[in-house]
């Protein structure tokens, strides 16, 4: 063919209706990418390229339309730290019980301790009372009792006290042993312990030391401090010696 008659032949053939080839390309490559990257390419038609707009945006249109999916952007968000509260209430609770429970735990030890405290007090308030009351009324338990006191011992030793007491004055405290060893050197054993002057001078309680051997609580507590360092307080606990035969032998 001849080459002028062919180029005549291409700038006489119509323009073809539809986009070029180029022009779709580039059409669909923008839209494409404005669904996949989420960045919309703008084509600029040129001045009169109406039917190529017209392409592109309906395809572009179409194209969007079709694809529900969310747009992806080609940008990487940064991660944000979240921080979750943890609800620990049941915890809290079961932390507060515990700690309630033992709160009642103490107070009620603490009760238990107060009230005990209470009753000893009470105890020991009613035996001052009885010892105040023996001793006010006097005789010879009353005597017992105070020099107990007076020498800061358990009123518990009174009884064996009191028996050792009756076997040596049977409980009068101007009686004088007036026929043993003492007697005869000119030194009887007197009061309600039979102890002779030398002895009680040594061994009355230091508070007493004014009063006369006869009197029944010096003479007490003369007769029982002298026990105690030449025998022992079993000596006291048992109410004096006793022979094999278990009749009692003195202090």
């Amino acid at each position: 063919m001849d080459p002028v008659s062919a180029r005549h032949k291409a700038a006489s053939a119509p323009a073809p209706t539809g986009p070029v080839i180029r022009t779709t390309v580039l059409a669909t490559a923008a839209a494409v990418g404005a669904v996949t990257t989420g960045t919309l390419t703008a084509l600029i038609p040129s001045p009169g390229d109406t039917a190529t707009t017209a392409a592109a945006d309906e395809f572009t249109t179409t194209s969007l339309a079709s694809d529900s999916s969310p747009l992806k952007s080609n940008h990487v968000a940064a991660l944000i730290p979240v921080s979750f509260a943890v609800d620990t209430t049941d915890d809290a609770s079961d932390d507060s019980a515990d700690e309630h429970l033992a709160m009642l735990d103490k107070a009620t030890t603490l009760a238990a301790q107060l009230a005990e405290l209470h009753a000893k007090q009470a105890r020991e308030q009613a035996e001052n009372d009885r010892i105040s009351a023996l001793i006010e009324r006097g005789g010879l338990d009353g005597w017992i009792a105070e020099a107990l006191n007076i020498m800061d011992m358990p009123q518990s030793y009174a009884p064996s006290l009191k028996k050792i007491i009756m076997a040596e004055s049977g409980g009068n405290p101007r009686a004088i042993n007036t026929w043993d060893s003492n007697a005869r050197r000119g030194t009887p054993s007197q009061g309600l312990m039979q102890t002779i002057p030398s002895t009680f001078r040594a061994y009355v309680h230091p508070s007493l030391r004014g009063r006369s051997i006869t009197d029944p609580v010096a003479n007490i507590t003369a007769g029982v401090r002298y026990m105690i360092a030449q025998y022992g307080i079993s000596t006291l606990k048992a109410g004096g010696r006793s022979n094999s035969s278990g009749d009692y032998v003195g202090y």
